[in-house]
């Protein structure tokens, strides 16, 4: 984990920011900084090729490839998180 000091992320501030890394979307300075958690973090790099990973995988699914009963099933998911925000 990076030294604790206040510019510097712990894991859970990496994991919620791990998405809008992968988009591009971090300011600079947050850019920075999970970066350099990155580097002194080998459980977060970890976790940040894994979900680079997903990402890819996911990208080439076509609605095709889901089976009807998953499909129903990450409807049900999605319409029951969505309620609840």
């Amino acid at each position: 984990m990076a030294n604790p000091d206040a510019s510097s992320l712990n894991c859970q501030e990496l994991v919620e920011l791990v998405t809008q890394y992968v988009e591009g979307t971090l300011s600079p300075a947050d850019q920075a900084r999970f970066e350099s958690h990155l580097g002194v973090c080998a459980d977060c790099h970890r976790y940040l090729d894994q979900m680079r990973q997903t990402i890819l995988l996911v990208g080439t699914l076509v609605e095709q490839d889901i089976p009807d009963e998953a499909e129903e099933r990450l409807l049900y998911a999605f319409r029951s998180w969505k309620q609840q925000a």
